[in-house]
């Protein structure tokens, strides 16, 4: 069964969210695009305003693969992205 997830990260950027892609099994097959065995995941950044004077990247991941495949990666992806910071 098809299955689409998306989810927006803060803090990260999408040269990050590539390799840590990349390190989960996927290869860069466009700017915005990383493709693994059975799952494709397309990226989109933004600025996103935090307060009055700061602004941090939002980055933007759709997941889409075989449910089997995209949830485990979708779960071990997470975990990388709340590393980032610290």
């Amino acid at each position: 069964m098809e299955r689409r997830i998306e989810r927006s990260f803060r803090g990260i950027t999408e040269r990050l969210a590539v390799r840590y892609l990349t390190n989960l099994g996927g290869e860069r097959v466009a700017e915005d695009r990383v493709r693994g065995d059975g799952w494709v995941a397309t990226l989109t950044s933004r600025s996103v305003e935090v307060g009055p004077s700061l602004s941090v990247t939002e980055v933007t991941l759709v997941f889409e693969g075989e449910a089997e495949t995209v949830e485990p990666l979708v779960e071990q992806f997470e975990r990388k992205a709340m590393r980032a910071g610290g």
